[in-house]
């Protein structure tokens, strides 16, 4: 597997989403360069995920949420989307609060079955 590291963000070969580690609290002025990162970001491989790393985010308010819709926002529109890593319980329970749905890593992906489910079938029914 390929790696390097850049300003802070790890970046993994194609098949593996790129990483971007959110530094905590986010001032207002770092904003569009992160946007610019998740924009190179895609643009640079073909996972059409980027993994952001919001562990260190620090303290959950409208900063953070604000931060999280513009990087969703240029990711959709780059042909990707954002996955959080480690977010805070509060900080899920603003952003459903604010109606910002992002994928959670570890979740399945919109359209596709979680692994290792199966459907249950009654007893004498034929298998589809």
């Amino acid at each position: 597997m390929s790696c390097r590291a850049r300003r802070g963000l790890l970046i993994v070969d194609a098949k593996t989403p790129a990483v971007l580690v959110l530094p905590g609290p986010v001032a207002k002025d770092a904003v569009a360069g992160l946007c610019a990162e998740v924009r190179a970001m895609l643009a640079g491989g073909t996972a059409g995920t980027v993994v952001c790393d919001v562990a260190g985010i620090g303290p959950p308010g409208l900063a953070a949420v604000d931060l999280l819709a513009r990087l969703e926002l240029t990711a959709r529109r780059a042909g990707g989307r954002i996955r959080l890593r480690d977010p805070d319980p509060a900080l899920l329970s603003l952003l459903r609060f604010v109606g910002l749905r992002l994928q959670m890593e570890g979740e399945a992906e919109e359209r596709e079955p979680a692994l290792g489910v199966q459907e249950e079938v009654e007893p004498g029914q034929p298998a589809v």
